[in-house]
């Protein structure tokens, strides 16, 4: 369980990060189920790049470096938090075809908070 928990924390920590980076450099040309990164708003884009370059780190960086382990279940619920946000800015806006998204990474991080605080502690 241990090596699946790394295996998810280091593929959610890389695929956050690389969303992160993409808000603070919007590529030209993206896909039309993404077309929603041209209308949102400068301060949201900072934030919500910010937040996920952060949860990002958190998911990787604390256990492999055994310092603060506990910040691994803290980013893990904030990223599902920020992904419950994104599923709510999708609903409003009408973009069904983007929560389904959210919702698997809402129930991933969530698993992934709950196991590295519960059951499998890195610390």
């Amino acid at each position: 369980m241990n090596i699946l928990l790394w295996v998810l924390q280091i593929v959610l920590g890389v695929y956050f990060v690389g969303i992160g980076y993409m808000h603070f450099n919007i590529p030209i040309n993206l896909p039309d189920a993404m077309g929603w990164m041209y209308e949102l708003s400068t301060e949201l884009h900072y934030f919500s790049g910010a937040a996920e370059i952060l949860g990002g780190i958190g998911l990787i960086v604390p256990g492999l470096l055994k310092i603060q382990a506990r910040l691994t279940p803290l980013a893990a619920f904030g990223l599902a938090l920020l992904m419950l946000g994104a599923a709510l800015y999708h609903l409003q806006r009408g973009e069904l075809q983007n929560i389904p998204t959210n919702i698997v990474l809402i129930a991933v991080c969530s698993f992934l908070g709950y196991s590295r605080l519960r059951k499998y502690s890195l610390g």
